[in-house]
């Protein structure tokens, strides 16, 4: 059976995540005190006791976030040797899909997903940009009701069919939420975050981001890794610091990452982080594609049974 793993992105943290998997799996508490080490403060105490919402400061969130997603992936690994046809990860989730398959390293990884968050806020000041989801509208609907509103709003995470993410600036969000309810979507729900990331509002980021990058030595990964932005393998390393740079303020294809899989064979993904939110996608791109959640030590388990 054909398999691939997938890592969530922001927005799939919670305070106390992995909490139960850390109890029983040194292997968390290993990943997250190097990443602390990277950044010099106590990411597993913000992640388990945060009271001020340090946690959902995009900054913390992405480190906190490719922390968990490997902490999952080296506990699995413990216990099966692990060959996947395929890895991805959505919008964050894209960098702990490049550690897990070897292209940078753990504190690489930190490091630069956390200049990444800092580059992100600075680039659009809190308050000024905002995202929304949009459900009940297929794609070229919701492109149609950005294309009708004053300032800058796009069309930035083609989720599954029916869900598509928007971002800009706050003003113009607001505005093509409005415009896509008159449209007939079913929900237009405003996200909680603090950038309006995979827009063009984050092409200054994205420049910096790619000095950044020029830094790095990287690899080519041991297996395989569907970009978000052209939903295919990079060629050679400095592609893959292309595409990275590129999906700073491009859409996230997530879609067409699944089909992609699904077209050479994978026939059941393994989302390993907290949460469930790509299994919730991923039935809604295709319902005979097998999605298994791997967070916590019911979870592992049951994904151990069946690799």
């Amino acid at each position: 059976m054909s398999y691939a793993f997938v890592f969530p992105g922001q927005g799939s943290q919670s305070v106390g995540m992995l909490s139960e998997l850390a109890a029983s799996h040194s292997q968390v508490a290993e990943v997250f005190d190097e990443a602390s080490s990277v950044l010099s403060y106590n990411l597993w105490d913000v992640v388990q006791n945060d009271t001020d919402g340090k946690l959902n400061q995009t900054d913390v969130t992405q480190p906190a976030m490719l922390a968990a997603g490997i902490a999952v992936y080296r506990t699995l690994l413990t216990q099966t040797d692990g060959s996947p046809a395929f890895m991805a990860g959505h919008s964050l989730g894209e960098y702990t899909a490049l550690v897990a398959s070897g292209v940078m390293t753990l504190a690489q990884g930190v490091e630069l997903v956390a200049e990444r968050g800092r580059l992100m806020q600075a680039a659009v000041p809190a308050g000024q940009g905002a995202m929304a989801a949009v459900l009940g509208l297929d794609d070229a609907q919701v492109l149609a009701v950005c294309e009708q509103v004053d300032g800058i709003v796009e069309a930035v995470n083609f989720n599954s069919p029916g869900q598509v993410v928007i971002a800009g600036n706050k003003d113009a969000v607001e505005a093509a939420m409005v415009c896509a309810t008159e449209a007939g979507a079913s929900r237009v729900v405003p996200l909680p975050v603090s950038v309006p990331s995979h827009c063009s509002l984050m092409k200054s980021a994205a420049d910096q981001l790619a000095e950044k990058l020029k830094e790095m030595d990287f690899n080519m990964p041991a297996v395989p890794v569907l970009h978000n932005v052209q939903f295919s393998e990079a060629k050679e390393v400095d592609e893959i610091k292309a595409l990275l740079v590129q999906q700073l303020y491009r859409p996230v294809q997530w879609v067409e990452t699944i089909n992609a899989m699904k077209n050479q064979g994978v026939e059941s993904l393994y989302e390993l982080g907290p949460g469930k939110v790509l299994m919730g996608l991923n039935r809604r791109i295709d319902r005979k594609m097998k999605v298994q959640p791997v967070f916590d030590d019911a979870t592992l388990e049951k994904a151990l049974a069946s690799l």
